[in-house]
């Protein structure tokens, strides 16, 4: 074994990267007791957002949730949800999309003006992020990471709304963002099944 990292604090309550035979593994550890207490949370609606490294909009409360819907139990049993919980489909969307919001809007107004790209550049990052879980909630798709979620939000295009802070003006950037994601988040909300 080699690469050991390691975090912790809320619903992460442990774990460790680790090279098992020269693969990548990641190790979680979880209070099953904070599990089944997501679990209840979830159906009702209810969330919190966490900090964690890596993220750009932090992590749901609900990941564990979404762990167990999507993974494979190795040994023992856990309560599995039946499916995306409607209330947390409408809650989640509307809160991942009102913070998304409140970013660019904060971003528009202070850093637009002045030509502070770094500032801009990096809360269209977050927000796009906290777009995106506002889209795959409304779809009611469990998401366990930020990896892939742009692509599988359908807002891979913000990449170019980035550049354009960097090459051109900010604050029309930072409206095209604005469209895009409102745009991506009714289209999300009014498909769903």
């Amino acid at each position: 074994m080699s690469e050991i990292g390691g975090w912790g604090g809320g619903v992460f309550n442990g774990g460790a990267w680790l090279t098992v035979d020269g693969r990548r593994v990641d190790v979680h550890y979880r209070d099953l007791d904070v599990v089944a207490h997501e679990l209840a949370e979830a159906e009702q609606g209810r969330f919190r957002v966490e900090p964690l490294l890596f993220h750009l909009a932090g992590i749901p409360s609900y990941l564990v949730v979404a762990e167990l819907a999507i993974n494979q139990v190795l040994h023992g049993e856990l309560p599995r949800p039946a499916a995306y919980p409607d209330r947390l489909r409408r809650t989640a969307r509307d809160r991942w999309y009102g913070t998304a919001s409140a970013t660019l809007a904060y971003a528009a107004a202070h850093h637009a003006a002045r030509g502070r790209r770094t500032e801009a550049a990096g809360a269209l990052a977050v927000a796009a992020a906290q777009a995106g879980h506002a889209v795959l909630a409304a779809r009611g798709e469990w998401v366990t990471n930020e990896k892939r979620l742009l692509e599988r939000a359908g807002l891979r295009d913000v990449d170019a709304l980035v550049a354009r802070i960097a090459r051109g003006s900010v604050p029309e950037a930072l409206e095209r963002a604005r469209t895009l994601f409102e745009e991506t988040v009714a289209a999300a909300g009014s498909t769903r099944a």
